[in-house]
């Protein structure tokens, strides 16, 4: 008997997520992008999700990653860092997502 692939939730973080822990510790916390991700994991596997996490610091391979994922996420959670305020691009690849998205800020 196979076991079925479980729904996958994307979290997508954008350019300098990759330095938390050692950038501005005092706005951003202690905490590491390892870290967010394996709390990521635990609540997601308990809620018998996978998760697909990603980083990217250039603003195209997150429009890559959201196209990428559009079809088969359950749902979309994005740090787009600096580009939050400012990727139309990042803006148009969403509105493609046929999934709820969760847009979500660190400090």
């Amino acid at each position: 008997m196979y076991a079925m692939a479980r729904p996958t939730i994307s979290v997508i973080n954008g350019p300098n997520l990759n330095l938390l822990g050692e950038r501005a510790p005092a706005i951003y916390g202690a905490d590491t992008l390892a870290d967010v991700e394996a709390l990521c994991r635990r609540v997601a596997d308990e809620a018998d999700l996978d998760v697909a996490f990603s980083q990217f610091n250039h603003e195209g391979s997150i429009v890559e990653e959201t196209h990428r994922v559009r079809h088969d996420a359950v749902g979309v959670v994005i740090n787009a860092g600096a580009y939050a305020h400012t990727s139309v691009a990042i803006h148009d690849a969403l509105i493609n997502v046929k999934a709820p998205i969760f847009e979500v800020h660190i400090s």
